[in-house]
């Protein structure tokens, strides 16, 4: 009997470490982004080179290895990444395999953004299915695709969520047929990324007091298991809303304001058309502040991403545009007044 439980715990840390090689993890941050490899029997560096679409000299070189001294079995290198082997584009074609970031505690898309060749933010919610901006701790992220992928199979191209861990999602378009049990759990962890932003807001204003039997599920249970990015949550009437609409809701149709005035300034984005983003010391993520220039009364509605940073070039400043508002807003000055209203 202890002999088949042994067997039995063996097979299942096997499955798990062959699991755990498979997600290639970024390492590192801009410029310096890589992967780490384990060498194998066998391996060298051409054969590495070859397996990750890099130049064997650019790996000993990141390795402070010589050619002559080779590679050692179970070595660590590093595989460098760069744009003949990483890609960020939105759509990637065959041959290349997701690369990963597991999100830290109280990071931030804004941030993770940054720290990966500045990513564009609405690739990085293609990829991951994402609706919001929300962030989970211990989580993995895709950030990019690696050319070849080092051995390792490629998934399509959304197979990644991001509020759970990816395993999860994979078998939800397979096992419908022949395991009726499965659906249901394999449909359970995608609320914890989708539906704060598609469900929650109208059944927890509207429904509650007459029909509440009708709608249990989404008014009590989403909230719970969302419960960490709460202010991800909170500022999200539906899928595709604007966020004017978002800000009508949040502040009750501009009823219910926190209103500044002062010195703004602006950051480099890679948003797309007509979605502008904000950092701001007090509003929390996820809110949308209207922000108006008195000077020629346009206004624009940004989404709060994360506070400013503590730096001298920020003094003094109540918030930074992406650089897209700018222009809609019809300044090009480093620095421009401006009025902000908000949910109070």
């Amino acid at each position: 009997m202890v002999k088949t439980f042994m067997t039995i715990a063996g097979l299942v840390l096997c499955v798990a470490g062959v699991q755990a090689q498979d997600r290639l993890e970024v390492q590192g941050t801009s410029p310096d982004l890589y992967v780490l490899h384990t060498v194998k029997k066998g391996e060298t560096f051409y054969s590495l080179g070859r397996s990750y679409s890099v130049s064997p000299k650019d790996i000993a070189g990141e390795n402070k290895i010589s050619f002559e001294q080779g590679l050692q079995l179970g070595q660590q290198v590093k595989i460098p990444l760069s744009n003949n082997n990483f890609s960020q584009k939105s759509d990637v074609g065959a041959g290349y395999t997701p690369l990963y970031h597991k999100v830290g505690e109280k990071e931030t898309l804004y941030r993770l953004s940054v720290n990966h060749n500045k990513v564009s933010l609405d690739n990085i919610r293609h990829w991951n299915k994402m609706t919001g901006d929300g962030l989970q701790k211990d989580s993995y992220v895709i950030v990019g695709w690696l050319k070849g992928g080092g051995g390792t199979p490629a998934p399509s191209v959304p197979s990644a969520p991001v509020a759970t861990n990816p395993a999860p999602t994979q078998p939800s378009t397979q096992p419908p047929a022949t395991h009726p049990s499965n659906p249901p759990a394999s449909t359970t962890p995608a609320p914890t990324q989708s539906a704060p932003p598609v469900v929650t807001t109208p059944p927890a204003t509207t429904t509650p007091p007459a029909t509440q039997p009708s709608t249990p599920p989404p008014a009590t249970n989403t909230p719970a298991e969302t419960s960490k990015p709460a202010e991800t949550s909170k500022p999200a009437p539906a899928a595709g809303a604007s966020f004017e609409a978002i800000y009508n809701q949040q502040t009750n149709s501009g009823k219910n304001v926190t209103s500044e005035k002062g010195p703004g300034g602006w950051f480099k984005s890679n948003a797309g058309a007509g979605k502008y983003y904000a950092l701001h010391n007090t509003a929390p993520r996820g809110t949308i502040i209207k922000v108006t220039n008195p000077l020629n009364g346009r206004s624009i509605y940004a989404k709060v991403l994360e506070a400013i940073p503590q730096i001298k070039q920020n003094e003094g400043l109540i918030i930074k545009l992406s650089d897209s508002a700018l222009e809609a807003l019809g300044t090009n000055e480093a620095k421009f007044y401006c009025n902000l209203s908000y949910e109070d």
